[in-house]
């Protein structure tokens, strides 16, 4: 050990770190570039500048907010409006939003595949099933008479995933549809019809509009849709948003969005609303193929007046209002499509009570049918029996000659008792009721040749029954 009680290893130790200093050059850390916070951590000059930064803008806005409310408190409501006001505006939306739809390749599609596609449409609801309408002539005047520029805009329920366009083809002439660009643009979630490139191509083709959901109501698929308003054109929406949830029992209430699309037009819109039933047949949740032979009843409503709700939107203060504006709009539209639906509920009702009552009638007459091939004259019946109108013709005969068909029943011998039981039925029982219960046993079991076979064959059991019988109805017959 060295003589001044030091460890040589520790002298030795710092001559190295000198000289490693002095050959790297090292300087002495200088703390000035740190910025000591009042809680004693320490952070970067950056993290200093950016926090000054902050707390100027929030000075800042402290100071606007105090300015505002000391202005007084009859214009402090309008001098600072609140956040849900806000988010409601005029946004003002040229005729071209989106120069996709409108190039040529997409006319050309167009022209090509809207035609083709809205036919076979129309040929598949009138010919392969049953389309009713009422008011189709409404959405024809508004289609075809309105002022050049006039913005179409028609409302519907939205039940079957193919509402658009097999309702709407059944609602228009096919000479219409050869014409693409007076047809209806629609909207579709992106989740659903722009999912890959092909069948994006397709949608735009079929003049479809994709949206987003939940990016709310001034998102570029809304613009689009009132650009094609702005420009004099038609747009069909659902103003549910999505499919019914109880397969079109009811109408979900409408969304926002439609209120815009009325009210942020440059022309206010001619406002179609119609209400179909039967398109949950036709297209059932979860299956991909639509169905043939169903029913289905389309009503269209009278157009739906916004005039009362029109206001001067030029001035900035009418900002806060405009989110009401849209609720005003939608609620008349949801208010009317819902007595639609009240309507249209009622038609299905009526037909669906029609319909029963024409097959009961239908299956009357075919029991009446097989009750005159039946070979009665083997039952021991006779030609009764036969008669079209037997009860008509029996009640009649009884009033207008009831004395001689007292005598006529007098001088009749008894029968024989191989056909005592059918003589007591001609007596005692109305021919009609029989042939009713029989003509429904007939339908019911459809084989008609086996009943009667069995019926001819002779068993213990009929044997007997026939023996009980020949002897029981002398006593009900005195009786």
């Amino acid at each position: 050990m060295a003589a001044g009680g030091g460890a040589p290893w520790a002298e030795r130790a710092r001559v190295v770190g000198a000289q490693i200093r002095n050959r790297f050059r090292v300087a002495p850390v200088d703390r000035r570039w740190l910025w000591r916070r009042p809680d004693g951590s320490v952070a970067t000059e950056a993290v200093r500048r950016w926090s000054d930064r902050v707390r100027a803008q929030l000075q800042r806005d402290r100071g606007a907010d105090q300015s505002s409310t000391s202005t007084g408190t009859s214009t402090g409501a309008t001098a600072k409006p609140s956040s849900s006001a806000l988010r409601f505006y005029r946004k003002k939306v040229g005729k071209e939003v989106d120069g996709i739809e409108d190039s040529v390749i997409f006319r050309s599609l167009q022209a090509l595949a809207v035609p083709l596609i809205g036919n076979a449409c129309y040929v598949f609801m009138h010919g392969l099933n049953s389309v009713q309408i009422y008011g189709a002539e409404k959405l024809h005047q508004a289609l075809q008479e309105r002022p050049k520029g006039k913005p179409l805009l028609t409302v519907s329920n939205h039940v079957a995933a193919m509402d658009d366009p097999f309702v709407i083809a059944s609602l228009l002439p096919p000479s219409i549809m050869l014409e693409a660009q007076k047809l209806r643009w629609t909207l579709c979630a992106t989740d659903r019809c722009f999912t890959n490139p092909v069948l994006s191509t397709f949608f735009r083709s079929v003049k479809v509009l994709p949206v987003s959901r939940g990016d709310g109501i001034y998102q570029k698929g809304m613009d689009m849709a009132l650009s094609k308003l702005n420009s004099g054109g038609w747009v069909h929406i659902f103003p549910e948003g999505s499919r019914s949830r109880d397969g079109g029992k009811t109408i979900a209430p409408a969304k926002r969005g439609v209120g815009r699309l009325v009210m942020d037009t440059d022309s206010l819109p001619v406002v179609i609303p119609f209400v179909h039933t039967g398109m949950q047949d036709i297209m059932p949740v979860g299956k991909r193929i639509p169905r043939a032979g169903k029913r289905v009843i389309v009503v269209v409503g009278d157009p739906i007046n916004f005039d009362d709700l029109i206001i001067d939107n030029s001035d900035d203060t009418q900002h806060t209002s405009r989110g009401i504006l849209y609720d005003k709009a939608t609620q008349r539209i949801g208010q009317r499509l819902q007595e639609l639906k009240v309507e249209v509920d009622r038609l299905a009702a009526e037909q669906q009570s029609e319909l029963q009552n024409h097959n009961i009638h239908n299956v009357s007459d075919d029991g009446y049918r097989l009750w005159q091939q039946v070979d009665w004259e083997g039952f021991g019946i006779g030609n009764s029996m036969l008669s079209s109108e037997p009860s008509a013709v029996q009640e009649q005969s009884k009033e207008a000659e009831p004395e001689l068909r007292l005598e006529v029943e007098q001088s009749v011998s008894p029968a024989p008792s191989d056909v005592a039981v059918p003589n007591w039925f001609q007596r005692h029982v109305d021919p009609s009721e029989l042939m009713g219960f029989a003509a429904r046993g007939l339908i019911k079991n459809g084989k008609l040749e086996e009943g009667y076979r069995e019926l001819q064959e002779p068993t213990t059991l009929n044997t007997w029954w026939w023996s009980q019988a020949n002897n029981a109805v002398p006593r009900w017959s005195i009786a």
